[in-house]
């Protein structure tokens, strides 16, 4: 619960209620803090919660939503989708830090146990207020034990004030209690329907279902958690028809001719332009012409390697021609040598028989 709030205060110090309804954006923090506190919760189980907790403050009749209908299918992917919005606005940096922790610690060096319980509450009230937000869980806890003792007069150690061992300050201590106060003052807290579409987490009017069809844009707002309001079509409406209606009259008075005096001017202007063109003309001819020159060194290159090529393909088909043939050219030297080696030993025998004989 106590995350769940403090990530409610999160999301609207940079959003607005009127963009992003205050009860769905409850049933996603409370579906996120579930897995943020490894206590996570099934998201049919919120939806069935907020759904039955709606009919019985909107005194509607408490119906059974079906797992397999068209609303609950829409009430899942609006959690999800508002869940992905509170993650992308804080970064997915979601680390929640209480107070109370604090005050249990706090009241046993402080040897105030008697302060537990009122410190507590205090503590659990605070949520409701910003000052998760404004302030460190340090600095409220000890805010609210001093609120608890000056309640229940229980004197605290002052020389040196008891606030400094815990790394607070006392004008900080004071904002806290005085919000708690003005917090106490207030009557009771009612609801007000702030957001622009239809502030209902589960009851949606026939009509916003007709122009989310009607409008893509509408449609693609809704989905990134911007609704277009419907008087926003009229107004663009009526801004292309004021638009259309100053083209008209810009095209009239092209048309209409110039007089005398103008149209001296307009000669001088004229030629001012031509004499301003005459260079750019210039240049986009030696462009043209850098142009013409770059294509014919590549057409130079291209024919230099389509020659180079052509002598490659020669030089291969030969080698191919020789293996074809017979032997190479190492296989022939080969054969001679043996011939020659023959030779060379027939005729050695022939000279030793003849001196012999």
């Amino acid at each position: 619960m106590a995350t769940a709030q403090v990530l409610f205060h999160r999301f609207y110090c940079k959003k607005s209620f009127a963009r992003f309804s205050a009860k769905r954006v409850a049933a996603s923090c409370v579906w996120l803090a579930g897995k943020l506190e490894e206590s996570p919760r099934r998201s049919k189980h919120i939806i069935f919660v907020f759904h039955r907790m709606e009919c019985r403050r909107e005194n509607l009749p408490i119906e059974f939503l079906d797992v397999f209908s068209t609303k609950y299918t829409e009430l899942r992917h609006d959690l999800i989708r508002t869940e992905r919005h509170l993650l992308k606005e804080m970064g997915f940096i979601c680390h929640v830090e209480h107070p109370h922790k604090f005050i249990s610690n706090y009241l046993a060096t402080l040897e105030a146990p008697e302060l537990t319980q009122e410190a507590w509450n205090l503590a659990n009230d605070s949520l409701r207020t910003t000052l998760c937000v404004r302030f460190k869980s340090e600095v409220v806890a000890c805010g609210v034990v001093y609120a608890a003792a000056r309640r229940h007069r229980v004197p605290l150690p002052e020389e040196p004030p008891w606030w400094t061992v815990f790394d607070a300050d006392e004008a900080a201590i004071q904002e806290v209690c005085r919000v708690l106060a003005h917090l106490y003052s207030l009557p009771k807290a009612q609801y007000i329907p702030v957001y622009k579409d239809n502030d209902s987490f589960s009851v949606r009017r026939a009509l916003d279902t007709h122009a989310s069809k009607e409008s893509p844009a509408s449609a693609v707002a809704s989905d990134r958690g911007t609704p277009v309001p419907s008087s926003s079509s009229q107004e663009k409406n009526s801004l292309t028809k004021a638009g259309r209606e100053k083209v008209k009259e810009n095209s009239d008075t092209k048309d209409k001719p110039l007089p005398t005096e103008l149209n001296g001017k307009g000669d001088q202007a004229a030629n001012s332009k031509s004499e301003r063109s005459e260079p750019n003309v210039d240049r986009a001819e030696e462009r043209e012409r850098s142009r013409s020159r770059g294509r014919e060194r590549d057409r130079d290159i291209r024919g230099r390697d389509s020659d180079h090529e052509r002598e490659r393909d020669r030089a291969k088909r030969h080698r191919s021609r020789d293996k074809s043939s017979g032997y190479s050219d190492k296989e022939k030297s080969r054969h001679r040598s043996s011939r020659d080696r023959a030779g060379y030993y027939s005729s050695g025998d022939k000279d030793h028989r003849h001196r012999r004989h």
